[in-house]
């Protein structure tokens, strides 16, 4: 069969949303579709029963309900629906009082930054939204404190500078408990208080309702609080108030972007395999990896404002299909590993690797159609920098296939609001699909817990260790061999004292045995 051939028969379009996916270029056999028929079917059933709100995640007894976000009639009660449709208002309504000075500053002035306090999905999904089709002068600026590394900390609270004044600080914590958002809310509150500002008065909580933060939040006065709900997991939370109220402040049109998430919902809840992206997607990831995910996935899109998309999907695929085991207990250590920046610019770095080195991944291309809202200047005779840019999305990928390298291409007519909802909604149930098609909980992260545990461990020891330093220099093993904790690490955790002034190399031996640290 030619290219041409086999690019009709595996190119779908849904024309009514300005969106596309050719599989053509995926080596897979033309009876996938019959082979995998019922695990198909067991995929499309599972996913009835997650938007009707069945235990989806059995390990924490927890109804999976991120598809309700954009359309509340489908979640399964009448309170939930009301809740859904009424977080969605007060979202809307609190960033149109922020923008209209209803809701100002102490000092009576508009806001004019928000500065957003989350990890993971609490942070990454309204970075992409930012990223991605926030205007070109927003209402309102913003930053982000999305890590507990106090370096990167003070760089943002210095960008801001006086302007902390107007910032409006929004911390986002489901539990209220994540230590690295703890430690930012607890940054910002102490740069605001050296500014001689009351945090309160600038500080909004998006968490779990009785949550530590909601409890504090609520003692303190915060100016508002927006419920997280334990059946949306982190990301897949961009939807809710976590996402939806930064949009919002950055004056994105959020009822677009929902809209283009419900869309895409509709086109790949029920059509057969062959016309459904998101099936066709978990399909081509299980072909490529052999349902087993032998071969890493690498995400180009051709738009600078699309960076972030490849990392937003390195969370979503890698922490909800990473597991080591599956639904019936067997150890099958599953996942995907995900990675990518953007176009053309990679083809100037690892694009080299993907077509010369080793064969262990498979490309996913993602082509805007439109390259700029204005008119563009010829950079050659006849030739635009879009046309530029188009030349070497196609060019790219020609070059992958002439060597055996399978990819696949998504295409969006424009990038907005509406298509990134596209977008999203379509590796959401994507990664929902693949997760029955290999018999896996896409919906909890037991090894994102076991680090947190480890983290917790590492600090009690850490505190052991301070204390047990003296006046007199000691070893690792000798701290270690008294506290009876592991001698690498109380070496670590000693260097890191003394890099940091809590404690002194008193000698630097000649192997990490021999050193030395003592009390500052």
């Amino acid at each position: 069969m030619s290219h041409w051939d086999r690019f009709q028969k595996y190119f779908v379009r849904y024309s009514n949303l300005g969106f596309s996916i050719d599989i053509s270029r995926m080596a897979f056999e033309d009876d996938i579709f019959t082979t995998m028929a019922g695990r198909i079917e067991s995929a499309y059933k599972a996913m009835i029963e997650v938007e009707s709100g069945a235990i989806a995640n059995p390990d924490e007894k927890r109804m999976v309900g991120h598809y309700w976000l954009r359309n509340a009639r489908l979640a399964p009660t009448a309170e939930l629906q009301h809740e859904i449709s009424e977080t969605l208002s007060a979202t809307l309504r609190f960033a149109a009082n922020i923008h209209s000075g209803a809701i100002p500053t102490p000092a009576g002035q508009k806001f004019t930054r928000a500065l957003i306090v989350g990890i993971g999905g609490s942070a990454l999904g309204p970075q992409l939204v930012a990223n991605a089709i926030t205007p070109a002068n927003p209402p309102m600026a913003i930053s982000f404190l999305d890590n507990t590394d106090p370096d990167g900390i003070d760089r943002v609270i210095a960008q801001i500078g006086a302007e902390l004044a107007t910032t409006l600080t929004i911390v986002i914590s489901k539990s209220g408990g994540t230590k690295e958002t703890r430690n930012g809310m607890l940054e910002a509150e102490a740069a605001y208080k050296a500014a001689g500002l009351d945090f309160a008065k600038h500080a909004v909580a998006v968490t779990g309702v009785g949550s530590e933060l909601d409890k504090h939040a609520l003692a303190q006065g915060w100016l508002a609080r927006f419920p997280m709900w334990d059946w949306v997991g982190g990301r897949t939370s961009l939807m809710s108030a976590v996402g939806t109220l930064a949009a919002a402040l950055q004056g994105v049109d959020v009822l677009q972007f929902l809209a283009g998430a419900a869309a895409m919902d509709v086109e790949t809840r029920q059509r057969p395999a062959i016309e459904n992206a998101s099936m066709l997607l978990a399909l081509m990831w299980y072909h490529a990896g052999k349902g087993k995910g032998l071969k890493d996935m690498v995400v180009l899109p051709y738009k600078d404002r699309l960076v972030l998309f490849s990392k937003y999907l390195q969370q979503l695929v890698m922490e909800s299909l990473g597991k080591e085991h599956d639904l019936d207990g067997a150890v099958v250590n599953q996942g995907i590993a995900v990675y990518g920046n953007k176009g053309s610019t990679d083809q100037h770095a690892y694009v080299q690797q993907l077509r010369d080195g080793v064969n262990n991944f498979f490309a996913t291309f993602i082509e805007v159609g439109r390259s700029r809202d204005t008119a563009s200047i010829e950079v050659d005779p006849g030739f635009t920098t879009g046309d530029y840019l188009q030349g070497f999305l196609r060019g790219t990928r020609k070059a992958l296939a002439e060597k055996g390298r399978e990819s696949i291409t998504l295409h969006i007519q424009e990038l907005n609001a509406f298509s990134l909802g596209v977008l999203i909604a379509l590796f959401e149930r994507a990664v929902s699909f693949y997760a029955s098609l290999v018999n896996i909980n896409a919906y909890h992260q037991p090894g994102v817990e076991a680090g947190k545990k480890a983290a917790t461990d590492f600090l009690t020891q850490l505190a052991q260790v301070r204390s047990a330093l003296t006046g007199i220099g000691r070893s690792a093993e000798e701290v270690s061999s008294k506290l009876g904790i592991d001698a690498e690490d109380a070496f670590h955790m000693l260097n890191h004292l003394a890099a940091n002034g809590q404690a002194r190399i008193v000698l630097v031996g000649d192997s990490p045995a021999q050193d030395q640290f003592a009390e500052a």
